[in-house]
């Protein structure tokens, strides 16, 4: 594949997305954003990373969708900006990075509403990676160290995180397979033939545009 390429990975909590990003950029010879994301977006704000650790895809319902990017088109220095709820800041900052990084680089973006940052981006592949429950559940034991109902919550409740984040923001439905290019089921093909398959589909994209 020639030329400058971004990948999006939204994922359900315990499907492997992020292993499967970082598989993906391993392969192409590209660089991985996940919670490496936060540090970039850290530095170029001015934010500490803590700030964004703590309000990682994390959704505040207080401002409106439309005023959040009213402010974004305005510039960070208006009284606006300097009011807003930290979560709005967390937000603006990482969808610019995003945003930046894109420019610079072909690369991979884990989460955080990448797919709707890069919208008028041509040369993207956006993908979900979802999984059947066991085998989430699953993973996440063995991650975490927990038992099969402290997992089940974990999911539950990251999952959770991540819907109202990508709703609210995005102003469109998470996990919705209208929003992306590819929605894959991690569960039923494994983690290195999901590499290959969005690799395979980022050809045919390519070649047909």
């Amino acid at each position: 594949m020639e030329g400058k390429l971004i990948f999006t990975i939204g994922r359900e909590c315990g499907s492997k997305g992020r292993i499967i990003g970082q598989k993906l950029a391993e392969s192409l010879g590209i660089k991985c954003y996940d919670k490496e994301l936060l540090t970039e977006a850290a530095k170029n704000s001015g934010l500490c990373k803590e700030v964004f650790e703590t309000h990682d895809e994390k959704a505040a319902g207080s401002f409106l969708y439309s005023f959040v990017m009213d402010t974004y088109s305005m510039g960070y220095n208006t009284s606006s900006y300097m009011n807003m709820p930290i979560n709005h800041k967390v937000f603006l900052a990482q969808f610019d990075t995003i945003k930046k990084l894109a420019a610079e680089e072909s690369c991979v973006f884990v989460g955080r509403c990448a797919d709707y940052a890069l919208t008028d981006y041509p040369n993207k592949v956006t993908v979900f990676i979802t999984g059947d429950e066991q085998d989430k559940i699953a993973h996440l034991m063995e991650l975490h160290q927990v038992n099969a109902s402290k997992a089940k919550d974990i999911m539950v409740k990251t999952d959770k995180n991540r819907s109202s984040y990508y709703n609210y923001y995005s102003g469109r439905k998470w996990g919705d397979a209208r929003n992306y290019d590819l929605c894959i089921n991690s569960s039923h093909i494994g983690i290195d033939n999901a590499v290959a398959l969005i690799s395979e589909f980022a050809r045919m994209k390519a070649e047909n545009m």
